[in-house]
């Protein structure tokens, strides 16, 4: 339900809309670990072990052939697609214009822009691609330089990509992973660090629900934002896990983000062009090796030790950086 339920907000980049503060006091951890999110957690776990139980079955494996055929196109074309979003992407920020990455980075500097249209020319031929990653991989460097760490945190899904291309460029992967599962990971990680913003600082979103109040339908803005913060978490660590289990994360992950376009517009669809592309591939990837077999109770453990992780990287490295208080 609550993928429904959290749809738009939960894939809405509330800092390209809102007003937001990334060096500010987080919620304290006493305060987000509550009985709530405690509720939500147990929901997640469940339908998340179901679902492991369910894929080994004859009913997994019809689910997979279905998506094998309905996927084949995107999945015999994936490469052209990533090329021709990507493309789209720079070209569009560049028309834009003082865009570093995303909405947020804001730059004055005309060099971005003519690396930004060298990245999208990079993307015509395969020969050049490892190019336009070295490329990708500067603009990330200088939102480094320019943001500080701790807010290009949310953003990983852009070295995948690049190390994508790269990979791609020279016919190569990296220490025996492919290029797409290198794409897949980092996409996963920035979706989990992404729900742990939701927890942290809530009240960013709460301008957007008040005034596209229908999202919550009827919910009250402070469990709306847990319950985003859980459906965006659970799906993000569901892209690391076994086949049918990742395949369908990503494509309820890819409505949310399409549903977000359609409601917050222009700079929500080019901002999100790139990981919808991104998302598109893992749910037409039918490549299954043998570390991608785990065991159904595997799941919720894993889960937990993932959530238990993000959320210790994210207060105690802004407890470090910004000297802020993590209860």
């Amino acid at each position: 339900m609550f993928c429904v339920v959290a749809a738009r907000s939960a894939e809405a980049h509330v800092k390209w809309f809102c007003a937001y503060d990334v060096a500010g006091q987080p919620r304290g951890l006493e305060n987000v670990l509550c009985l709530d999110f405690e509720l939500l957690l147990g929901v997640a776990v469940f339908w998340l072990f179901a679902g492991c139980l369910v894929e080994p079955t004859s009913l997994g494996d019809a689910t997979i052939r279905v998506m094998d055929r309905i996927t084949a196109g995107v999945r015999s074309h994936t490469e052209l697609m990533m090329r021709a979003v990507a493309g789209f992407f720079f070209i569009s920020i560049w028309a834009v214009g003082g865009i570093l990455l995303t909405p947020e980075l804001k730059t004055t500097s005309p060099l971005v822009g003519a690396l930004q249209l060298a990245i999208a020319a990079g993307m015509l031929s395969r020969r050049t691609l490892p190019l336009s990653a070295v490329g990708m991989a500067i603009l990330f460097g200088i939102g480094v330089r320019d943001y500080g760490v701790f807010h290009l945190a949310d953003y990983p899904i852009f070295l995948g990509v690049a190390a994508y291309f790269a990979l791609i460029g020279l016919n190569r992967d990296m220490f025996g992973i492919r290029p797409i599962d290198v794409m897949r990971y980092a996409a996963a990680v920035t979706l989990m660090w992404a729900s742990i913003e939701k927890w942290a600082y809530p009240e960013w979103s709460f301008p957007l629900l008040i005034e596209h109040a229908g999202m919550t339908l009827g919910f009250d803005n402070e469990f709306y934002m847990r319950a985003a913060g859980m459906v965006e978490f659970v799906l993000a660590f569901a892209l690391i896990w076994t086949p049918l289990i990742r395949r369908c994360a990503a494509a309820v992950l890819t409505g949310m983000f399409i549903s977000a376009c359609f409601e917050f517009g222009r700079i929500d669809t080019i901002g999100h062009s790139a990981i919808i592309a991104v998302l598109l591939a893992i749910v037409a990837d039918d490549k299954v090796l043998p570390r991608d077999r785990r065991a159904p109770w595997l799941a919720p453990v894993a889960l937990c030790a993932a959530l238990s992780l993000t959320l210790f990287v994210y207060y105690f490295g802004h407890a470090v950086i910004f000297k802020t208080s993590v209860l």
